[in-house]
């Protein structure tokens, strides 16, 4: 079969080129801009790629069309698809159709930390040997890829809650069915998608509708949003975690950074993780990982074993280099509350060494300003912040940042902001990059102006 994506070079929809083309199809595809990490993934499945939207891509005519979210009405390449009465499906509907079903599926959903906990689980489930297929919204360290068919009966998914497609505006997770469903937590975001909080609510009572009786859910035991969700109706098992109080599954932790702590499951100390990741964030993580795979039948022991050689995942805190004593670092963070999370953790890692934030508010609700007010709070760890407005953002930086003033820069322009970051930064600062988007390339400009 012939399969043509439109939008092929996102994380997901890429994904889903290297799934159908590991499973024998015939694969090609679009996207409005062709550039690495994805294209380079995709040359080398030897999936074809055209840039840009021009109807002429779909001769010959492929036999299923498959188009992502980002794509709408209006596109010459959508609107020749409908014109022609070709066969098309969304990503999410045809990833269940073709590769989901049959399968034991394992989909983490949240707010934050969906795919940091996708990796955590798919590595965990492979270190046991059960070789899991997956589908991640990055790019697992330990695999170097963001999708694979697998050899096993598991199967891994971010479970992601943005819409599915223009002509199915339900989110992407109720297509997945999941046999275990980490609910990792709960905030108000994608302002562009849901009017308020009790919207995404209600789509994440719809996933807990396709649980199998018995099934798994995972869910923490302190996030009152979630719990408003499970009250809406759930039919499988719970279990809670939490990453101080005492539930199913809890931690000891052992240094101030949330880098070793003791695993704590059903009362019983199963192990200790000791490992180069901090913060609150990615211990709850490990527990909400390690609960879904004692559900796919590996030990707690085992799992801890694995999260022990666990290497992280792209774009999560990765250090992109050390130049002159200066750590940098890039960090998807784009919400406050992982914004906050991850500088907290950073912050007991350093100790008092500078803090330097650059950051960009790249997503649609962080360019709307629903997340500005917060935005203070959630920086004021750090020693300076270099934000940069490229002129879309619908809110001043300088007057909704007032309260942290006197740390804060706003640039306009990327050259000036690696100038100036790089004129005052010295040895023994670390600087974060923090942005859900390319950023203009501005952590190896840093790099370079660094050194």
């Amino acid at each position: 079969m012939h399969i043509h994506i439109l939008g092929i070079c996102g994380t997901f929809m890429g994904g889903i080129a290297q799934l159908a083309s590991a499973l024998g199809h015939k694969v090609t595809g679009s996207d409005a801009n062709v550039y690495p990490p994805m294209s380079d993934q995709l040359a080398e499945a030897g999936i074809g790629l055209t840039e840009g939207w021009d109807p002429d891509q779909l001769e010959p005519v492929p036999d299923m069309v498959v188009i992502g979210n980002a794509l709408s009405r209006g596109n010459p390449a959508v609107e020749a698809v409908l014109g022609r009465g070709l066969r098309y499906t969304s990503g999410p509907q045809w990833l269940a159709e073709h590769v989901l079903h049959g399968r034991w599926v394992l989909g983490v959903a949240g707010t934050h930390g969906k795919t940091t906990t996708a990796s955590m689980l798919a590595w965990i489930l492979e270190h046991a040997g059960l070789e899991p297929g997956f589908l991640i919204g990055g790019v697992p360290s330990n695999f170097g890829v963001s999708a694979r068919a697998g050899g096993g009966t598991f199967f891994v998914v971010e479970a992601d809650e943005y819409d599915t497609a223009f002509f199915d505006k339900r989110s992407k997770f109720v297509h997945y069915r999941p046999r275990t469903a980490v609910l990792n937590n709960l905030e108000f975001d994608h302002a562009d998608i849901f009017e308020d909080l009790e919207a995404i609510q209600r789509q994440f009572h719809h996933l807990l509708r396709t649980v199998h009786g018995n099934g798994l859910v995972i869910s923490p035991l302190n996030d009152g949003n979630l719990h408003d969700v499970l009250d809406m109706g759930c039919w499988s098992p719970v279990e809670h975690f939490d990453p101080f109080i005492e539930a199913t599954w809890h931690a000891v932790p052992h240094k101030a950074d949330n880098s070793v702590f003791d695993v704590v499951c059903e009362r019983d100390v199963v192990g200790r993780i000791d490992w180069p990741h901090t913060g609150r964030h990615n211990l709850a993580n490990a527990l909400a990982a390690l609960a879904a795979a004692r559900h796919a039948g590996v030990p707690p022991a085992a799992g801890v074993a694995a999260l022990n050689a666990f290497s992280g995942v792209k774009r999560r805190m990765e250090l992109r280099g050390e130049i002159n004593g200066i750590a940098v670092y890039d960090d998807f963070a784009h919400h406050p509350t992982a914004i906050g999370s991850t500088l907290a953790g950073l912050r007991a890692r350093v100790g008092e060494g500078r803090i330097m934030v650059v950051l960009e508010p790249r997503s649609n609700t962080m360019k709307a300003g629903v997340h500005a007010r917060e935005l203070p709070q959630a920086l004021d760890i750090a020693d300076q912040v270099f934000l940069y407005d490229g002129g879309e953002l619908d809110w001043e930086p300088a007057r909704t940042l007032n309260a942290i003033s006197g740390k804060l820069g706003v640039f306009t322009d990327v050259g000036d902001l690696v100038a100036t970051v790089s004129a005052v930064a010295h040895a023994g600062d670390t600087i974060v990059v923090m942005s859900n988007g390319g950023f203009g390339g501005v952590h190896g400009k840093l790099l370079d102006a660094l050194a």
